[in-house]
């Protein structure tokens, strides 16, 4: 091995052994993936102690949940990405993901800094990606919310969940809250049971699940209903064409996280870039009315959708991480 070879193997060494250090110095992970450590029991990961391990980038890249084609939203935010920029002294670039667990291990592995994700792929993202949860789109007294809504053609003879064992219903993504997991822990009560009365079938996203049904390729779909008039305000969709037949109770919309290892001063700095921002008019529009970043904790403001999952006989590990990812990579060829 030459000299070069010699020195990557050390570097290399050293580095997991300092992360394998930590690890062991660490006396509560919670639901948390081993290499990150939840020491304060607020469920979400440590700042680590370490000086050396933590990142002050010279680009900050940014992102959100790919619900609907990732180029809209780039435009969506380009006022604030801009504003971030400003406020921060730091470049900053919108990075596309095409899927929930293409985002999340991009936080994983440090190519993302902070982002929007999906209310479901939040805990994903939290658990696997050391995410940080901080904010929620919102106005000043509270922060916006979604139901879990099934959409089905207004002159569809469908008016109820029951009415559509043995048909074609579309879930989004297996990582998906609204998407998927609600529909899972709470269309059996309503007398419908997924993968039992009917065949899931993934679309990959929110808004091709709804374009899905417009078109006649699914009968129904369960979806975001945030997403869902999003695409008639923008006219996507007409709205009058379509019936809600199911509602859910509310659930917080896409979280927006830091990298649990970002510097504390810079931060902190960016943190209130978000908070200090009011949304121009296009981003209201574009956001049902929202003003502004929300702040919000996982803790408390993402327990009924751990409830949820829970209920369904789902978790937010390494495992079902994996599982999910895969059915997802599945979904996606399946569309090709």
């Amino acid at each position: 091995m030459n000299t070069i070879g010699k020195l990557a193997a050390f570097l290399a060494a050293a580095a997991f052994a300092t992360l394998a250090q930590a690890q062991t110095d660490c006396k509560h992970h919670g639901d948390l993936d081993t290499r990150y450590c939840d020491e304060n029991k607020d469920m979400v990961a440590d700042t680590p102690k370490d000086p050396s391990r933590l990142k002050t980038p010279n680009t900050l890249v940014f992102t959100y949940t790919p619900v609907e084609d990732p180029a809209v939203y780039e435009k969506v935010f380009k006022p604030f990405t801009d504003h971030l920029a400003q406020c921060t002294g730091k470049k900053v670039v919108f990075f596309q993901v095409q899927s929930n667990s293409a985002e999340i291990e991009a936080m994983r592995s440090g190519r993302l800094h902070v982002g929007g994700f999906s209310t479901g792929p939040t805990a994903f993202a939290v658990n696997i990606a050391g995410a940080v949860p901080f904010a929620v789109k919102g106005t000043e007294k509270e922060f916006q919310g979604y139901n879990l809504i099934v959409v089905v053609k207004k002159d569809s003879p469908f008016q109820k969940l029951t009415d559509l064992k043995g048909r074609k219903l579309a879930h989004t993504s297996p990582s998906s809250n609204s998407g998927h997991m609600a529909p899972m822990a709470l269309f059996p009560k309503e007398g419908l049971t997924p993968d039992k009365d009917y065949k899931i079938l993934f679309s990959g996203k929110h808004d091709q699940s709804v374009m899905g049904v417009n078109s006649g390729d699914y009968d129904a779909a369960a979806v975001a209903s945030d997403v869902f008039y999003r695409m008639a305000g923008r006219g996507q969709v007409k709205e009058e064409d379509f019936r809600v037949i199911y509602r859910s109770a509310r659930f917080p919309t896409s979280s927006f996280a830091y990298a649990h290892d970002l510097e504390p001063t810079f931060r902190d700095k960016m943190l209130k870039c978000f908070y200090d921002y009011r949304f121009p008019e296009e981003m209201m529009k574009a956001f049902n009315g929202a003003d502004r970043f929300f702040p919000v904790t996982y803790q408390k403001d993402w327990a009924l959708v751990r409830q949820v999952a829970e209920s369904g006989g789902e978790a937010f590990n390494r495992a079902a991480y994996e599982k999910e990812t895969k059915r997802e990579e599945e979904a996606r060829k399946n569309k090709k």
